[in-house]
Formats: C-alpha cells, sequence, structure tokens
C-alpha cells in the first residue's frame, strides 16, 4: 500500500493532514491503535485520510456549543444520548467521520447503550462542526453520504445551520431540532463569550431559553 501526502496551506490554527491512497483497513487499524484518548479527529473519505489536531481555540467554542446545546435540551425537557466525538463510519460506503460533537434526540430511542453502529442505527440527528479554517467541507460529504441531517457549522466568526435536503445541505436561518433557536441568536451569544467568561454566557443563554414563546 502507497500512502500520498497531499500538500495543505499553511495552518493558522487548526491543524491537518491528509493522506491519499489508505485502505480501510489501513484506517480501522489506524482508529485502534490511537485508541478513544486522543483530541485528534480522524475522517475517512473512500481512500482519503484526513487527521485533525484541533487548536485551543477550536476545542473553546466547541465546549460553548456542546453547553448551549445541553441546556436547549434540559430546559425544554428534551431525551438526549451526546456521543461528543465518536467515530461514524459505514465500511460499505468506505466512509467515517469523528465529529467535533454529535447528538441523537429525535431518534434517541433508537440507540440503545453508549455505542454507535451505523450498520444498524441512524446517524445523529445534530453534529456540531468548529471549523476555523474552513476545512469541514470534506467531512460533509461524508455526513451527506451518512445521512446526517443537520450540522451546526462554527466558522471562525458566525454558525451557519445546514439541513439535509434531498441529498444536498442547505442552510437555514433556524434549527429543524429546535425551531425557535436561530443561526442568528447562536452568533449573537457566541459573540458575548468574546468578552465575558462562559458562565456567564451559559446563564444568560439558560435566561433566554426558558422565556415563555407563543406556541
Amino acid at each position: 500500500m502507497t500512502m500520498t501526502a497531499v500538500q495543505e496551506p499553511p495552518p493558522q490554527t487548526t491543524q491537518r493532514v491528509i493522506l491519499e491512497n489508505v485502505s480501510w483497513e489501513t484506517y480501522k487499524q489506524l482508529l485502534a491503535e490511537m485508541g478513544d484518548r486522543r483530541t485528534s479527529r480522524i475522517a475517512y473519505n473512500q481512500g482519503v485520510l484526513e487527521i485533525i489536531m484541533p487548536s485551543d481555540r477550536h476545542e473553546t467554542y466547541k465546549q460553548l456549543l456542546e453547553r448551549m446545546v445541553n441546556t436547549l435540551t434540559e430546559e425544554l425537557n428534551l431525551r438526549v444520548k451526546g456521543f461528543a466525538s465518536t467515530t461514524l463510519n459505514r465500511e460499505d460506503l468506505r466512509k467515517g467521520a469523528e465529529p467535533d460533537s454529535c447528538y441523537y434526540i429525535q431518534n434517541v430511542d433508537r440507540i440503545r447503550g453508549r455505542t454507535v453502529d451505523l450498520a444498524i442505527n441512524p446517524p445523529p440527528d445534530l453534529v456540531i462542526e468548529v471549523d476555523i479554517t474552513s476545512y469541514s467541507r470534506r467531512r460533509f460529504e461524508i455526513y451527506k453520504q451518512l445521512g446526517v441531517p443537520e450540522i451546526w457549522r462554527y466558522l471562525g466568526q458566525t454558525v451557519r445551520i445546514n439541513q439535509l435536503q434531498e441529498g444536498e445541505y442547505v442552510e437555514l436561518d433556524y434549527s429543524p431540532t429546535f425551531p425557535f433557536v436561530s443561526a442568528a441568536t447562536l452568533n449573537q451569544f457566541l459573540q458575548r463569550a468574546e468578552t465575558t467568561d462562559d458562565t456567564t454566557m451559559i446563564r444568560a443563554w439558560r435566561q433566554w431559553v426558558g422565556e415563555p414563546r407563543e406556541s
């Protein structure tokens, strides 16, 4: 087997390594050898392997978005199972990815225990991708084939909400999972996090989520 490295532009924050001509068996072996206790993320798309090493800023916004989703499910009394950066792959498609975070909400009853097998389970209902350097387009192709219905993608300054419609991701103003949550509101609170601590921001977010709304 020959693996060929593809030249990437100089990393600004998050670093990436791209390898071509990688077999599915090598990809699976690499996952096993690297184990679960790591900060890197791995994506695989029909022979192309991507290894992502997140920056501090990347991890900061990942955690903020996770806390925002957790607050939503708590305040709305929604049942949820979060799987963080669990590996999502389909051998029949030769595709796999590790999102920054992912959640089962609408399909929570279809997941038994704490293991995801996309050969028998649906994909997560919501995936979070923090993409400071705008390279998650590779993973979007994987998520499309896996059938992930909704992605929140943070692009350094803004969050974009994407829904899978007729085989393509379409940008929306509001979240299908949380219909009163708009991308504009998410961005407003994330901008607030630039000038305050996380606890203060999440408290304000919780208060906003709990406000009465017309049904």
